[in-house]
């Protein structure tokens, strides 16, 4: 949730100003980001690309940056082409957390009146399956912006920290939350009240990343993924993802409930009886998406 000047302090240089490719396609006709730099990839064009890029405050988390992402994430959502999404950053720098400039003079009335931090909630709302892929800094906010997204990748230098206690406060936007979900209440404890960073390599371990991927390539390897669900029916990968999130908010038994509904409703789908006429006839699947 925050910026932390003290580990950041001897990190210097810009972040690199955008992610590339040769076949480099533009998010929209007249998109004008400040914050963020958006464009489809994929052979197909069905992956939404978003690239935090706000690389002299190491993509700090400020208010216009999370508007733009969450206008971003909209479009993306409502374009029938793209059937996943990847958030990435720098190679410095996912997020090294929220914008203390923004915080530093807020009051609990101003927190609390304002629903400070309610538009970050947005990322855990879309439908289709988001790929965060973590270069370098993924601190406070950062680490909680890609604790929302469905999977997560990381470059082999990437650290992920939430040093909240040091500035006088605590996570705030589910650092707390998703974090003991997906490591366990001790490593969560230790790293919430020591405000210490872990590599890659240990967030893999406990459990937090799937993925580890060397700085240069990380990017078209989330992309890959992406294209690879993006095949799939996306109504389909809705109710999958739906399924898998209520493990996190259900006890067993009603989450197996709410799977076997979904699993049911799969029959509705014309996709459904083309992905198993498929499989019978041992040829590939052609899905239309409903």
């Amino acid at each position: 949730m925050a910026t932390l000047r003290v580990l950041l302090s001897c990190v210097r240089g810009p972040l690199r100003p955008s992610v590339r490719s040769p076949a480099w396609r533009p998010f929209a006709s007249g998109a004008n980001f400040e914050y963020i730099i958006a464009e489809k990839r994929g052979k197909n064009n069905t992956v939404g690309l978003i690239q935090l890029n706000r690389p002299k405050a190491l993509n700090a988390l400020c208010d216009g940056l999370i508007d733009e992402l969450n206008q971003a994430l909209k479009a993306f959502e409502e374009d029938p082409a793209v059937g996943a999404i990847v958030v990435t950053g720098g190679d410095k720098a996912f997020a090294a957390g929220a914008d203390i400039k923004e915080m530093q003079n807020l009051s609990f009335q101003d927190c609390y009146s304002g629903k400070f931090l309610k538009h970050w909630d947005h990322l855990t709302q879309v439908k289709k399956p988001v790929i965060a892929a973590v270069n370098g800094y993924a601190f406070g906010g950062g680490c909680e912006l890609a604790m929302m997204c469905d999977i997560i990748y990381a470059g082999e230098k990437a650290q992920f920290a939430q040093p909240e206690i040091l500035l006088g406060t605590i996570p705030g936007a589910g650092g707390t939350q998703r974090l003991t979900r997906t490591v366990g209440k001790s490593l969560a404890m230790e790293m919430v009240l020591t405000g210490d960073r872990i590599s890659a390599q240990d967030a893999k371990q406990a459990g937090l990343v799937s993925k580890i991927c060397p700085v240069e390539t990380l990017v078209e390897e989330a992309i890959q993924c992406a294209e690879k669900i993006a095949s799939n029916s996306k109504i389909i990968v809705a109710m999958a993802k739906e399924s898998v999130n209520a493990a996190f908010e259900m006890t067993l038994t009603e989450g197996s409930k709410l799977e076997k509904k979904l699993f049911y409703s799969t029959f509705a789908t014309d996709d459904r009886k083309e992905g198993m006429t498929a499989f019978v006839e041992k040829r590939k699947a052609n899905f239309k998406d409903q």
